[in-house]
């Protein structure tokens, strides 16, 4: 597709809590980010990280007039594809699976992660290595590999557009003091992302902050994570002993 097609790209963001999952008050306070992507020409899309309630983003998709064919999986966290998270327990692909039997596209370092998080099975999982492209339709999403908040932590890039998960936020970045983080992994991540046009529209997995997008370049400029110059002053900022 081309990336000014914009009558063929399908989008939509949607705030947890608030355009679904409205009366749950953990999709409130985590402030999640699920991301509907496809071509309206084919009427195909895919789910970026649903969690929270399943039925609510398949009847948004409905109401549009499109059919989920997958999902895309940015990491295991359950507030991202579901699982146990505070006591709580989070609806996601899982469910999903129930309701609407599609291939969740993971990358192949989070594949364990996913599978003891969510229950499902690796047979429902398609693994991905760094640069696998996907398609929906005639669109194309490329898949990034960006470890440091997780193993197989995954950024999706397609029309211009970079779902970025827990990543790179709009201010700030993933943690990296979590089981399977790495902070020097998450400074050669940032380097790659900085890498991509100063125009890409960046979509983070949550709304830490008052825009729901910006480009880029914009980000580069105000987000202190890509203050440090190098990977030695970036482990001495946002290292842990």
């Amino acid at each position: 597709m081309d990336t000014h097609d914009t009558n063929r790209f399908y989008f939509r963001q949607l705030l947890g809590g608030r355009d679904f999952a409205a009366s749950d008050m953990v999709a409130r306070q985590m402030v999640n980010f699920a991301y509907l992507v496809g071509d309206r020409a084919t009427g195909e899309c895919l789910m970026v990280d649903p969690a929270y309630a399943v039925g609510d983003l398949l009847a948004i998709a409905e109401a549009d007039g499109m059919r989920v064919t997958g999902v895309l999986a940015s990491h295991y966290h359950p507030d991202h594809v579901g699982g146990s998270m505070m006591g709580h327990t989070i609806e996601g692909v899982a469910t999903l699976l129930e309701k609407c039997p599609v291939p969740i596209h993971v990358n192949k370092h989070e594949v364990p992660w996913v599978v003891r998080t969510t229950g499902v099975s690796d047979t429902d999982l398609v693994a991905h290595d760094a640069g696998d492209v996907i398609t929906v339709g005639d669109l194309e999403i490329s898949c990034l590999h960006t470890p440091g908040h997780t193993p197989g932590s995954q950024c999706f890039f397609a029309n211009g557009c970079l779902f970025s998960g827990d990543t790179l936020f709009l201010e700030g970045c993933g943690r990296t003091d979590l089981p399977g983080s790495d902070p020097a992994d998450m400074w050669e991540s940032l380097s790659l992302l900085a890498g991509l046009p100063d125009d890409t529209i960046v979509f983070p997995g949550h709304q830490y902050s008052a825009p729901p997008a910006a480009h880029l370049g914009e980000i580069k400029e105000i987000n202190y994570v890509f203050k440090p110059r190098n990977r030695e002053a970036w482990l001495t900022m946002f290292g842990h002993d």
